[in-house]
Parts: structure tokens; sequence; C-alpha cells
């Protein structure tokens, strides 16, 4: 059986890179059954599907807010903050301050599939094969490496306008006035459109990886006769 036969990219440390390669150049070009464009094909429909999936589920409201796997918990600056205003009867106010955080990311990340589908039309047979022998998350680093600089540059903008667009920035601005009117605490002012943009990055990837994993280990997550002939050959 060949280990972890699957149509992914993986993004290789340096130091594995060359024998990683080695063992990739030895292999055939055609596997059993199976072309260079099926498994091309096999890979692009897997990483359209967890993109479809999972960019879509963040993106409705509470995507991020009321799941565990990625809601945007606060800054640890902020979490003296949070306890404070609890501790004086605001505890409606921090769970709403709360609240916005997640709600700007989930008005962000709509913008993040034309850049994943982008990425995934640069993928080729010869970047396949070098995934023969990855992880269970080799296809989220790919885009990973091959999107975060632009997702960034486009989050940033967009999250300090959703800050408006729903409230958080005059929740927050209140939440922290309060909190620095408050005898002997000391003031703090963090950056939050830094933090929920990065954070936001981190809840898309990881939920893309968790669709990639679906695919990689369960059949009834393959939904096309390409994915079902593709992986296969990775059971």
């Amino acid at each position: 059986m060949i280990k972890r036969l699957i149509a992914f990219v993986l993004i290789l440390n340096v130091t594995a890179c060359a024998e990683l390669q080695q063992v990739v150049n030895n292999l055939p070009d055609n596997m059993p059954g199976v072309t260079n464009a099926d498994i091309a094909a096999g890979l692009r429909q897997a990483l359209d599907q967890g993109i479809d999936l999972q960019v879509s589920t963040l993106m409705k409201q509470d995507g991020f807010y009321k799941n565990e796997l990625v809601k945007i918990l606060l800054p640890a600056e902020l979490q003296k903050v949070d306890k404070a205003l609890r501790d004086i009867g605001l505890g409606s106010l921090a769970d709403e301050g709360l609240k916005v955080l997640n709600r700007a990311a989930e008005d962000a990340v709509g913008t993040a599939t034309p850049i994943f589908v982008n990425a995934v039309k640069g993928i080729t047979f010869n970047d396949a094969k070098t995934i023969l022998l990855g992880s269970d998350d080799a296809a989220t680093l790919y885009l990973a490496g091959k999107t975060q600089t632009a997702l960034y540059s486009e989050f940033q903008p967009i999250i300090n306008n959703s800050f408006k667009k729903v409230g958080a920035d005059q929740i927050w601005s209140n939440l922290i006035n309060r909190y620095n009117s408050i005898p002997f605490t000391s003031s703090v002012n963090p950056d939050l459109t830094d933090y929920v943009t990065d954070q936001a990055l981190k809840g898309v990837y990881k939920m893309i990886a968790v669709q990639e994993k679906d695919i990689r280990t369960k059949y009834t997550s393959r939904t096309t006769d390409i994915l079902r002939k593709v992986f296969a050959l990775q059971d």
C-alpha cells in the first residue's frame, strides 16, 4: 500500500525537502488506474470542496462566534478588561464586545474565496506528486503559503470597515473607556484590527484543514467520482 497517496500539496521544510523530492522523483508518472489528469483534477476538486463548504459556513452569522474551533477570544491584554468589567456588573457589555469581534471576522471572510480559487488553479500534477508522503493538513499548508499575504492585505481594511459596520468600534471604545476609568487600573489601547485579522485568517485555514482531513479519511466526504477514484489510492 502506498502511504498517504493523495492529491494535495505540502509545503516542505527545507531540511526534509531534498529527501522527499528524491522519493517523489522515483515514483511512476502514471499510477495504476489513475492518470496524471485524474490526480490533478481530484486535487482541485478536493480543495474547491473545502473552500466552498467551510468558507461559506464562516461567512454566516455566528460562523465564528458559535464555532468553538475558530471563535475569536480576547487577546491577553484585554482579558483583564473583561474580568474587571464583569467584576463591576458589566458582564453583558463584555459579552457584546466579544461578539462584535467575531462579527467583523464573519463579515470579512467572503473576500477569501476568489484568492483561494486563483491559488487552486495554479496547482499542477507535479505539485500533487510531492504530497504523496504528506500530512493531513498538507493542502491547508499549501493554501496558506500561496494566499496568506494576499488575504491579510484584503482582510485588514475590510475588518477595519467591519468594525464600523457591526458597531465594534463604538462598543470597544465604550468598553475601554469604562475600563480605563476604573481606579487603579493601567490604561489599554489595543490594536484590535490587526488582532482580529490574524485570528480570522487562522480560523479560515483551520476549517479548510477540517474538510481536508475528512476527504482524506472518510469515503462519504468524497462527493464526486473523481474524488472517489483518486483518494481510494490512499485507503
